[in-house]
């Protein structure tokens, strides 16, 4: 059976997140809302739109290069979260609870990044690119040894001042 990327439990995680985060973020006064609400959300909603585009991709690199801008957009959520705290617009209790959400959802990134990492090392995942061998330099171009490579004359011309 194949899984729909709607049933990773990894994007339920995020989603449920980020829509929470929406459901407060819209409470907020308008300038609150406009500096810290909007950074807060975009970030909890670009974790989920990450790893949503992780699943579409076909190569292993790309899905592993999406998962880590989830994890990017996961931690600048936390900055955003920090800062939602220190500015009075959450309780303590209220970011403790976004960031044990964000913590859990961080290590099943790094799960589903470590499952992927494994998949492709079982596939034996090798690089179709096509590779020439390195061309052989000749260095000994002049047949005749006795054959100097400087005349005497280039060789005054190169040591005049």
């Amino acid at each position: 059976m194949v899984l729909k990327f709607e049933d990773l439990r990894v994007l339920q995680a995020a989603e449920a997140v980020a829509d929470d985060v929406w459901r407060r973020v819209t409470r907020w006064k308008p300038f609150a809302k406009d500096v810290v609400g909007k950074q807060l959300a975009r970030a909890a909603d670009s974790v989920g739109a990450n790893i949503a585009e992780a699943y579409g991709r076909f190569h292993y690199g790309e899905k592993l290069q999406f998962l880590y801008y989830a994890r990017g957009s996961l931690f600048e959520a936390k900055y955003w979260l920090n800062r939602s705290l220190k500015r009075e617009l959450i309780s303590s209790e209220q970011a403790n609870d976004y960031a044990s959400q964000f913590t859990d959802l961080a290590r099943q990134l790094n799960s589903f990044a470590s499952d992927i990492k494994t998949l492709r090392s079982k596939k034996g995942s090798r690089s179709k690119t096509v590779r020439e061998e390195a061309p052989e330099y000749i260095t000994d171009w002049i047949d005749d040894s006795s054959q100097p490579l400087f005349t005497d004359e280039e060789l005054e011309w190169l040591q005049s001042p």
